[in-house]
């Protein structure tokens, strides 16, 4: 059996091709990589800024309704885990490149621009105005949002119970006597006179509430904290 001669021309010419070939995938990749980075910095944009608009239009056939939220179930778990539910533009934190991913699906998807992004997360999380798991939301109108993406680590599973003291005066009230009485208990009988009568020791438990109360009401002017239902969507640092 004869071998072909091998053309050096075409065998040129087909390693021009390839070249060529690569080169425009190589351009294209480029293309779509620099088109992906230049609309995820719009974006960027988009939630850095003062939203200018309060709603989006959203096609609701194409919306999951496990996503959808109204703003008095959002404002409820704010107040619950002592959280903020503020303007995206207050975020002081990073926001994966998966939440911008989702933005550009749900915008392919709707064909709009999307505005108005809200972000709920602790206080720590936002740039506040002086006077550990966020969720960005984007507005539907009505008082309704869509989740868009949500990303981080979950809540401490007590968080709940550290935040039910600041949900209002009263909650404050119970725990302030608790820690009295709880610390009343701990002195020992006939410390400060030899019959250790119950006269004594609501006398120490009312100086141990006067003390905790003045300490907790010091500190909460001091650094101006305020109940859960006060800050919830608040930008203020000492609102």
């Amino acid at each position: 059996m004869l071998l072909k001669r091998t053309n050096i021309e075409e065998r040129l010419s087909g390693l021009k091709n390839r070249g060529e070939a690569e080169a425009l995938l190589i351009r294209d990749v480029y293309e779509i990589l620099n088109k992906d980075r230049l609309r995820e910095n719009e974006i960027k944009n988009r939630i850095a800024e003062k939203p200018l608009s309060a709603e989006n239009s959203f096609h609701f056939d194409l919306l999951e309704t496990s996503k959808i939220y109204h703003l008095e179930q959002i404002k409820k778990i704010c107040i619950d885990y002592r959280l903020r539910f503020l303007d995206s533009r207050y975020f002081k934190g990073e926001i994966p490149s998966e939440a911008f991913e989702e933005i550009q699906q749900l915008e392919d998807n709707h064909g709009i621009e999307l505005q108005g992004f809200k972000i709920l997360a602790p206080s720590k999380m936002f740039k506040l105005e002086d006077k550990d798991d966020p969720l960005l939301f984007a507005p539907i109108g009505n008082g309704y949002y869509y989740l868009v993406h949500k990303w981080g680590n979950d809540l401490h599973p007590l968080r709940r119970l550290f935040a039910w003291p600041f949900k209002n005066i009263s909650n404050l009230a119970a725990v302030v006597l608790l820690i009295s009485y709880l610390i009343t208990m701990l002195i020992p009988e006939g410390l400060f006179s030899k019959s250790g009568t119950s006269t004594e020791f609501w006398i120490i438990f009312f100086f141990m509430f006067k003390s905790i109360a003045a300490v907790v009401i010091f500190y909460g002017f001091a650094l101006g904290k305020n109940f859960n239902p006060a800050i919830w969507d608040s930008k203020y640092f000492n609102a």
